[in-house]
């Protein structure tokens, strides 16, 4: 099905709720994974993500289809993570780099993480690196989004977004090599 045809689906009442189940099943699980992948927590990854399709439910009609409805939704995701992540933060009276180390930190309890030492150091490796480069290494790398359809989630070129992983990659290899 053409994605203007579906989007049509979504936004008559008549097919409404079909075509948003679908859109759950279809998103639910990349989305999920992009959000985990920033706020590293279960429980505030199932919340971000059900704001991310409250959202998206509630402004499907200010979708002007200049993106993909992947790419809006991503940006969607992106933007309620990185805003429930600040709000974390200031509500335990601590800086986001401060919180986001708690939550590594919390990583190896967490029954949902699957991961070892070296994939916790990884995630303090990333850490470390300058927000914008969080969010490229971790779209190319865990979500392997394309470098174009990231140019379109994060308003950014496409050059400039390879530039951020190439030094994102950099950096972390030193970390992940350093004693």
């Amino acid at each position: 099905m053409e994605e203007k045809d579906f989007i049509q689906q979504l936004l008559d009442p008549r097919t409404q709720n079909g075509a948003f189940e679908k859109l759950l099943l279809e998103y639910q699980r990349p989305l999920y994974s992009h959000i985990r992948n920033i706020v590293l927590n279960h429980d505030d990854t199932d919340d971000v993500l059900q704001n991310t399709f409250v959202k998206v439910f509630r402004h499907l009609n200010t979708f002007k289809g200049d993106s993909k409805l992947f790419s809006w939704m991503y940006r969607i995701a992106t933007n309620e993570a990185l805003t429930f992540l600040k709000l974390k933060a200031k509500r335990n009276g601590t800086t986001s780099e401060a919180m986001q180390e708690r939550l590594i930190g919390n990583l190896k309890a967490d029954t949902y993480f699957d991961g070892n030492e070296i994939q916790i150091k990884l995630h303090h490796a990333i850490a470390l690196l300058p927000q914008k480069q969080q969010l490229v290494f971790k779209m190319r790398y865990f979500d392997e989004i394309k470098y174009e359809d990231m140019s379109e989630i994060l308003g950014t070129s496409v050059g400039a977004l390879k530039a951020s992983y190439h030094h994102a990659v950099k950096k972390i290899e030193n970390y992940m090599t350093a004693g």
